[in-house]
C-alpha cells in the first residue's frame, strides 16, 4: 500500500515543506493543500506548495488517502472537525505535532472511526509561514510515528514509507512513550 493523494491542512513551514518534498521525492503522488488564512493560501499557490490549493478544508481532503494536519497542536480537533464530513473512509489521518497523546485524542474525537496514526517529524527552522518551506527539510531527520493500539499494520507501513521517501529516519513508538521522551529531551531543557 502506498499513498496516491495527500492532503495537507496548514501550509506553514512543515506543511509547505511536506508539499514540496512530495513533489520532489514522490512525483507521482497528487497533493492538495488548505490553510485557514487566505493570504497564506495565496502565497502557497504562488510557491506551488501543493498542486491544488483549496479554499475549503473539506475540498482538500475529499479524495485523499492520506491527510496530514500541520496546524498548532491545540487546533487539531477543530481542524479535523472541519473536514469530518468529507473525509474518505479509507484515508489515513496523521499530523506533525510535537505532542502525541493529546493530538491522538483530539483527532479520534473529531473523526470517529477514522484510521488515525500521529507522527512527529523532528525537523524545523527558526522561520515559519508559507515562505519558509523547502523540500529537503526532512532529509536525515527523525520522524517519530506513534500508532495507537490496534492501528492497521498496512497503514502504519505506508505512513512510515511515506516519511522515509521524504528522507526521514522513522522510529515507531507509542504516543505515551513519545511524549515522555520529548519531555525529557526537548521540553524540559527548554523550561530549564
Amino acid at each position: 500500500m502506498s499513498f496516491q493523494r495527500v492532503a495537507i491542512i496548514g501550509l506553514g513551514l512543515l506543511g509547505g515543506s511536506i508539499g514540496l518534498a512530495v513533489q520532489q521525492y514522490l512525483p507521482n503522488v497528487a497533493t492538495t493543500g488548505y490553510d485557514a488564512d487566505p493570504a497564506t493560501r495565496r502565497r502557497a499557490a504562488e510557491r506551488g506548495l501543493a498542486q491544488t490549493i483549496c479554499d475549503h478544508a473539506a475540498d482538500a481532503v475529499r479524495e485523499a488517502d492520506l491527510v496530514i494536519f500541520c496546524v498548532p497542536v491545540g487546533a487539531m480537533g477543530a481542524a479535523a472537525a472541519e473536514v469530518a464530513a468529507a473525509l474518505p473512509a479509507n484515508a489515513v489521518v496523521s499530523d506533525v505535532g510535537s505532542s502525541k497523546e493529546s493530538v491522538l485524542k483530539a483527532l479520534q474525537a473529531a473523526l470517529p472511526g477514522a484510521q488515525v496514526i500521529p507522527a512527529h517529524p523532528v525537523a524545523g527552522t527558526e522561520h515559519s509561514g508559507p515562505d519558509a518551506g523547502f523540500a529537503a527539510l526532512f532529509q536525515k531527520r527523525w520522524c517519530i510515528v506513534t500508532p495507537p493500539e490496534g492501528a492497521d499494520p498496512a497503514s502504519l507501513a505506508a505512513l512510515s514509507g511515506f516519511w522515509e521517501a521524504l528522507g526521514a529516519r522513522v522510529e515507531v513508538m507509542t504516543p505515551q512513550h513519545h511524549d515522555l521522551v520529548l519531555a525529557v529531551t526537548s521540553h524540559l531543557p527548554h523550561l530549564i
